[in-house]
Formats: C-alpha cells, structure tokens, sequence
C-alpha cells in the first residue's frame, strides 16, 4: 500500500506530474483543463503547491515510492466559511483523485478516512461536504458507503453546465 502523508510546498515537480496525469486521465472531474495547467510556470506551480500546504488546506498524497518519487493519490480538503457564526465550519473534499491501476485496492478509502479525520480535527469542521457527477455511479457509491448523503442540493456542473452536480455531505464526529 502507498504511504500517505501531507502534500508540502516542495512536491511542486510531484503536484505538477499528478495534476496532468488527473486531467489527462478524467479531464471532466476537475474545473481546469489540462491545456491550462500546461501553460502554468515553474514559479506558478511552486506557488500552488505552496496554497495547497497551507493553513485553511490539507492536501494528502499517496506515495508510491522509497524515496517518495511517484504520487499514485490525492484529495484536498479546504475550509468551508460557515454562513453563520452559530454554525460550525464546514469542510470540502476537492481534487479527489487515485491513479488507475490503484483504483479497488483500498486507497480511496484511507485517503478518504484521513482527510475526514483531519478535517475534524485539524480543521475542526463538523461536516464534509463535496460535489459529484450525478452521472458518476462509481464515486456516489463509494461515497455512500462512507457515510456522504445526497443533500437534495445540485448544481450546474461546470464542465458542461447541461448536467448536474450532486452535493452530498458526512457529519464529522
């Protein structure tokens, strides 16, 4: 099984080869296209994967390798304002992502597991909310499974405004 830890802002060169094997292999999963990520700078992935390290985000990686060469997973989690000061923090699970002959053999779940945990615990949200294809029977499944309930909530998917995209939301203990 891959290690999984904490994304840092050195990863850069890792974070870059991630993003463009995710977009390469489900370019309509993610908001930018893998044209626009070819076209970012050096100095502009270092920033990102500085943004992605910080505070109000935890970004986990699944490493494949000794020397931690090859990312195979990922899944960010980021701070959701609450709308009100009465309602607890929220979280959002964002660029989920488990490279394909990695798929089925348990990662998506650890990973999964430790950004809802540390979204509790280091973010002190009390929910985790994402947003999935409602086409995409494989990741709602998997999501029920982990305790996600569809929130009745939708919204234009972005990549192609004529689908939806479900929300659905875990309470954190």
């Amino acid at each position: 099984m891959p290690r999984i830890r904490r994304l840092h802002a050195n990863d850069w060169e890792l974070l870059k080869a991630i993003r463009m094997e995710m977009l390469t292999d489900t370019p309509m999963a993610y908001v930018e296209s893998l044209e626009a990520a070819r076209r970012q700078t050096e100095s502009q992935w270092q920033v990102r994967a500085a943004a992605m390290s910080g505070d109000a985000s935890i970004t986990l990686v699944a490493d494949t390798g000794e020397d931690g060469s090859k990312l195979c997973g990922l899944m960010r989690v980021v701070l959701k304002h609450p709308q009100s000061p009465e309602e607890p923090p929220q979280a959002m699970l964002i660029s989920v992502y488990v490279a394909p002959k990695h798929r089925g053999l348990g990662l998506a779940d650890e990973l999964l597991r430790e950004a809802c945990n540390a979204a509790a615990q280091e973010l002190g949200a009390g929910s985790i909310e994402l947003g999935v294809h409602e086409e995409n029977m494989r990741a709602l499944a998997f999501y029920r499974r982990h305790g996600f309930e569809a929130t009745g909530a939708s919204r234009p998917y972005p990549q192609d405004t004529s689908k939806l995209e479900l929300v659905m939301v875990r309470r954190l203990p």
